[in-house]
């Protein structure tokens, strides 16, 4: 799991949204970016200004798909009467 904390609520908006919709969300964080599943958006009430910790699930790269047979050869259609 990686943890974020920001006092940008624009920020905190994207994420909760990405929450509650159920999708992905990406943070760069200094030199690493991480893409991931929100887990969870806390306040830290103790703090002025208010900060948010924000914990991600951070999903592995996408394999490339291969494509399971090789493209057709075959011409199309309007080539035989050309």
């Amino acid at each position: 799991m990686f943890t974020y904390e920001t006092a940008d609520q624009k920020e905190v908006r994207r994420f909760r949204i990405a929450q509650f919709n159920g999708r992905m969300a990406t943070v760069k964080a200094g030199e690493s970016t991480v893409t991931g599943f929100v887990r969870s958006v806390l306040e830290q009430e103790s703090s002025m200004p208010p900060r948010w910790t924000i914990t991600i699930i951070p999903n592995g790269p996408k394999e490339e798909i291969k494509p399971l047979r090789p493209a057709s050869r075959a011409r199309p259609f309007a080539e035989d009467y050309f």
